[in-house]
């Protein structure tokens, strides 16, 4: 990144609101960060606590942690207060960066109102008693004494010349360089940790997989798109804090206006197109690539951007927090694919899958290989993060079991560059996705696992059993649903108003991870089951749950082809 800031000096790097910064002032504060932490006694391998919304400083604070030869561990504060402090006890940071609203908002008494909001915050000042503490953002009550805030940082830096370029020239690609949490509960988090080289090859392969460039308008909030896009001198847009295209696609659009790249998830990008429905006078002009990712991409959506958006690229984006990208599909080479195989191909069914001849997920990137172990996808490669928080150092990862079934097929020589956007002669193999291995649901971008939730939930005084489902909609999310069965009075089939329910439903803030929160908690007096075992046919709870819920409205919700609807358990 540092490189292009060198390479395009005064050209737009990062707009956020009115104000934008060059490639060269952008480069300059990075560097300024990096050396007064160094000043300051950041040392090789610190790990820096980060809760800082997106914006410039984020992103200026993050990098120059990085180029100091820190570790930034991204830490969700609404994830709860149990399960962040599990997180930090296990990260063991030397030092917190937060802003200062944060500090306000987990301080009392402020604590308990956000605590009667369902906002379980720890409070960030008592978290890790000796850490050295770095602020976004003005003093606010509750912010620590000696809190460093970031604009002395860029004075400091700035004044000491900001002398980096040895932690640019020694920089080890197998130096951790960030941790993300991504599931797990109190007594077991789990903390994917990368490195500079893993995240180089990933962001490097993303770049060249979407076609990002020089001078492109990019669209996005997401640090992992709008990195390699400043790495390849394009000009990173931020939406307004707050700002959702799922929630609140009116206010988006207006930013959409001069966005030539805009990257969404499936769920987002349907609800932007379903205000366009209403609105096509805000359709923008310019845009030249939605690139799609954090869930699976089906044939509904793609049909929807391509009525509205005739011209438009779109690459649907594979991948996961341990290696990501994965593989990247062409949008319009995706849909012939599905129009090739059988009907029904690409729409989900009880679990959320693709079925028939499977999901077409696109091209394997330069820096992962694969391999199937029967037929469970198996990945490795430069772009594999170094492994899990609670196992490092000393079990590594060197391969990735996804859970996801699949087939991988050889590359074709043939590939026409108008339809996929890569020279002719790219033969890497291609993946199709054939279903899960593992359960899993998947809410925009989260990932929810039931098995890591249920055991917790079921400890609930009062619960007999608990098992969470997801109810896909018609472009592959899900809605999720956590199914009780009392220990007494049980009702007759499904119930939301039922005691137990509601008594559950107001203990999840702080017993799971916020991104596992069920939509809906419902009371039932049993679960279906299935073969000689008698195991949960998760499948037949979510069919019983779909219909459940289609009853509720009337028989009109549109939720795509499930098949048959099965009798509520325990009937």
């Amino acid at each position: 990144m540092l490189a292009a800031a060198d390479r395009h000096g005064p050209r737009p790097a990062l707009s956020f609101g009115r104000r934008t910064l060059a490639y060269d002032e952008l480069g300059r504060r990075i560097r300024s960060v990096a050396a007064a932490l160094r000043g300051e006694g950041l040392v090789d391998g610190d790990r820096v606590l980060f809760s800082v919304r997106p914006g410039p400083d984020a992103v200026v604070l993050a990098l120059g942690i990085v180029l100091a030869r820190g570790t930034v561990v991204f830490a969700d504060p609404g994830a709860g207060a149990a399960l962040f402090r599990s997180r930090t006890a296990l990260a063991a940071p030397r030092w917190v960066a937060a802003e200062s609203l944060l500090h306000l908002a987990s301080n009392r008494p402020l604590r308990g109102i956000a605590r009667r909001r369902g906002l379980e915050l720890a409070p960030y000042a008592e978290l890790v008693p000796d850490a050295r503490h770095l602020r976004a953002g003005p003093w606010l009550p509750g912010v620590p004494r000696g809190a460093l805030p970031l604009g002395r940082l860029m004075r400091d830096g700035s004044r000491a010349g900001s002398r980096t370029g040895d932690l640019e020239l020694d920089a080890r690609p197998d130096d951790e360089a960030l941790v993300v949490f991504t599931s797990g509960t109190t007594a077991a988090p789990k903390g994917v940790v990368h490195s500079r080289g893993s995240l180089g090859s990933g962001l490097g392969d993303f770049a060249q997989g979407v076609g990002l460039r020089p001078g492109l308008r990019v669209l996005t909030d997401q640090l992992m798109v709008g990195v390699p896009a400043l790495i390849a001198g394009a000009h990173w847009t931020m939406p307004p804090v707050g700002a959702n295209p799922g929630a609140r696609p009116a206010q988006y659009l207006g930013l959409l206006a001069d966005a030539e790249l805009l990257f969404a998830v499936p769920a987002a990008m349907d609800a932007l197109l379903a205000e366009l429905d209403a609105r096509p006078e805000l359709a923008p002009r310019g845009l030249e690539t939605i690139v799609l990712g954090g869930a699976p991409v089906l044939r509904p959506v793609l049909e929807r951007i391509f009525r509205r958006f005739p011209e438009v690229r779109v690459r649907a984006v594979y991948g996961m927090t341990e290696i990501l990208p994965v593989a990247i599909a062409d949008g319009r080479e995706k849909l012939a694919l599905l129009d090739r195989a059988t009907p029904g191909v690409g729409e989900p069914d009880g679990r959320g899958d693709a079925v028939g001849h499977g999901d077409p997920v696109g091209r394997l990137v330069p820096s992962v290989a694969a391999r199937l172990d029967g037929d469970e996808l198996v990945l490795s490669g430069d772009g594999l993060a170094k492994g899990y928080l609670h196992e490092l150092p000393g079990t590594p990862l060197t391969e990735l079991r996804t859970g996801d079934l699949a087939r991988i097929d050889p590359g074709d020589a043939r590939d026409a560059t108008d339809q996929t956007g890569r020279d002719p002669g790219d033969g890497r193999p291609t993946l199709t996705l054939l279903g899960r291995a593992k359960d899993m649901f998947i809410r925009g971008s989260q990932n929810v696992y039931p098995g890591l939730y249920e055991p917790v939930i079921a400890g609930v005084d009062g619960v007999a059993e608990a098992a969470l489902t997801g109810v896909p909609d018609k472009i592959g999310d899900d809605r999720i649903v956590l199914v009780v069965v009392p220990e007494r009075e049980p009702p007759r089939g499904f119930d939301r108003g039922h005691p137990l329910a509601v008594r559950v439903a107001a203990a999840l803030p702080g017993l799971i991870d916020a991104g596992a929160m069920p939509d809906l908690v419902l009371a039932s007096r049993g679960m279906p089951r299935s073969g000689r075992s008698r195991k949960l046919d998760r499948r037949a709870l979510a069919a019983a749950v779909a219909a459940h819920l289609d009853a509720e409205a009337g028989g009109h919700a549109e939720r795509g082809d499930r098949g048959e609807r099965a009798q509520e358990p325990g009937r």
